[in-house]
């Protein structure tokens, strides 16, 4: 059942900028078809994308925030695509604004069972596992600082990546560390 684990697949960037000192939100909604403003609920415009499949975040102060983007190429499109719609109405806008990673979400397969219990009590890290409350263990990475989730069936979340590099370079990491410990 073992072999070589994948690359950790990308799920979510979850990515800033900003696009103006300010945003008249009641000014865009017109301008972002299917826009959602409601300040009852949230303080910020939500405007959904179907391509690229993304949310972003719009705010008075005119920072956006992006979610959902599989790829950085994603969340650059979207940005770019709602900044153009903007400029088009008339508002002034950055076209093509810097944009700062947040945080990046990915999954991987490690490529077989995992004994949590044995992970828990043989190595000694920085880790949480508390399967009454939670039924994966939860380990925290120093270098790079990113936290990954392990699961029994050999599945691991990573989270808290600014880059793609930083996220291979932890799969790497806990697979090493788990062979080398002869928990994997």
């Amino acid at each position: 059942m073992g072999g070589v684990p994948k690359k950790a697949e990308v799920q979510n960037i979850v990515a800033s900028t900003r696009l103006a000192d300010k945003l008249d939100l009641d000014a865009v909604v017109p301008v972002l078809e299917g826009a959602q403003y409601d300040t009852e609920r949230f303080p910020g415009l939500v405007y959904r994308m179907k391509k690229p499949k993304t949310a972003l975040l719009l705010f008075r102060t005119g920072k956006v925030v992006c979610t959902g983007g599989k790829s950085l190429d994603d969340v650059r499109e979207a940005v770019e695509i709602v900044a153009g719609k903007l400029h088009e109405a008339g508002m002034p806008v950055e076209r093509h604004p810097e944009i700062t990673v947040q945080n990046i979400v990915a999954v991987c397969d490690l490529g077989s069972d995992l004994n949590l219990n044995n992970i828990a009590i043989s190595l000694d890290m920085n880790m949480e596992y508390e399967p009454e409350q939670f039924p994966g263990l939860v380990l925290r990475l120093e270098d790079p600082k990113i936290v990954c989730l392990l699961f029994g069936s050999g599945k691991m979340v990573l989270t808290g990546a600014k880059n793609t590099e930083d996220l291979h370079q932890a799969t790497e990491s806990v697979r090493e560390i788990l062979s080398r410990s002869g928990l994997l």
